[in-house]
C-alpha cells in the first residue's frame, strides 16, 4: 500500500468516527426531545381527567354540605318550635300563679328580650 491510500484511509476513518460522533449526539438529543413531547402530551391528555375527577370530588363534598345544611336547618326549625311552645307554656304559668296572687321571679334578660323581639 502506498502513503497516499494509507492516508485516505486513516482520514476517511476519522472522518467516519466524527460522522458516528456527530450521529450519536443528534440521536440522543432527538430522543430527548421526543421524551419532552411525549411527557408534554401525556400532561395535556391528564388534564381533561384530572378536571373531571375534580368536579367529580367537589359534586361530592357539596351533596354532602348540601345534605348537612338541610339537617341544621330542620333542626333550627325545630328548636325554634320548641322555644315558642315552651314561652307559651311559661307565660301560661306566669299567669296562672298571678291569678293566685304569687308573683313569679323576673325572667333572665335573655328571656326577656326573647319576649320582646321573638328573637
Amino acid at each position: 500500500m502506498n502513503a497516499a491510500a494509507i492516508v485516505v484511509t486513516v482520514v476517511g476513518s476519522l472522518l467516519t468516527l466524527v460522522g458516528v460522533s456527530f450521529t450519536a449526539r443528534a440521536t440522543t438529543r432527538a430522543a430527548q426531545a421526543t421524551a419532552r413531547a411525549n411527557t408534554a402530551a401525556a400532561q395535556a391528555a391528564a388534564e381533561p381527567n384530572q378536571r373531571a375527577a375534580d368536579l367529580a370530588a367537589f359534586q361530592v363534598i357539596r351533596s354532602d354540605m348540601q345534605e348537612e345544611i338541610e339537617e341544621l336547618r330542620t333542626e333550627t326549625r325545630s328548636m325554634r318550635s320548641l322555644v315558642r311552645s315552651f314561652a307559651g307554656y311559661v307565660l301560661d304559668l306566669t299567669t296562672q300563679m298571678r291569678q293566685h296572687g304569687i308573683e313569679p321571679p323576673a325572667p333572665p334578660a335573655r328571656v326577656d328580650e326573647y319576649n320582646r323581639t321573638g328573637v
